[in-house]
């Protein structure tokens, strides 16, 4: 089968990780020595990918208009390497849709992206022609770096946005069409994937009342190297309460 994959042409630039800091930006010391500012494109609170002199991969830009000729694209924690690009996702799970890698997304004929709904919001992927289900599909897809042990969790701070959406596509499945959540792990050490209880519990009971309701969830782990990252397997979603 063929993976849905972003390539980096060419493959990144090694360095380690100086510091991060006022949430868009990376000093970062290239392997062959030069110390670069990468922009940092992950606002999250990037949870276990912080530590200083840990591995990183970047990329060069050579558009004039960039105000920072590179990016940080590939975090570390210890051995596993994290894709933190947050613009991403959306491209991976829809190539991945297209592709019919996704079991529970084939066999539609229409797919379109950032789509307005509810209020004020816009759907990542709107499915539609499917030839035995009449039904809209919603597919809202959230990245996913934080692991703990081999748990994925999601989110890694607190998500009022997030929590809206769950609304949203509750409100979409009560009006008779299909929604999904799709949390892409761009990371290969996740077995399962569990809401961050612990981090953001209203997010977590948001999306256990979501499912309840008819909302679907699914997950997908990646491949990360400095030349591609792929979506490769899917991970199973467990929403019963922690003990």
């Amino acid at each position: 089968m063929k993976y849905a994959a972003h390539h980096f042409d060419p493959p990144l630039s090694p360095g380690r990780l100086v510091r991060r800091y006022k949430r868009f930006f990376a000093d970062v010391v290239l392997d062959d020595g030069r110390e670069v500012v990468a922009h940092c494109g992950n606002t999250g609170r990037m949870q276990g990918l912080l530590e200083v002199d840990s591995r990183v991969w970047v990329k060069h830009h050579d558009d004039p208009k960039r105000k920072l000729k590179w990016s940080w694209q590939i975090a570390s924690e210890g051995d596993t390497r994290v894709g933190i690009n947050t613009q991403l996702p959306n491209a991976l799970v829809a190539e991945a849709v297209q592709l019919g890698q996704i079991p529970e997304l084939r066999d539609y004929g229409s797919i379109r992206r950032e789509v307005r709904y509810g209020t004020g919001s816009r759907i990542d992927l709107l499915l539609e022609g499917h030839p035995d289900d009449p039904r809209p599909c919603y597919v809202e897809v959230k990245n996913v770096t934080l692991v703990d042990g081999d748990v994925a969790r999601f989110p890694d701070a607190v998500t009022s946005r997030g929590l809206k959406h769950l609304g949203e596509l509750t409100t979409v499945v009560a009006s008779g069409a299909r929604a999904v959540m799709c949390y892409l792990i761009q990371r290969a050490d996740a077995e399962s994937f569990e809401p961050a209880d612990a981090i953001d519990p209203a997010y977590a009971t948001g999306l256990r009342d979501a499912a309840k309701n008819g909302v679907e969830a699914i997950a997908w782990a990646c491949e990360v190297s400095a030349e591609s990252i792929a979506v490769v397997r899917p991970v199973p979603v467990n929403l019963t309460l922690p003990a």
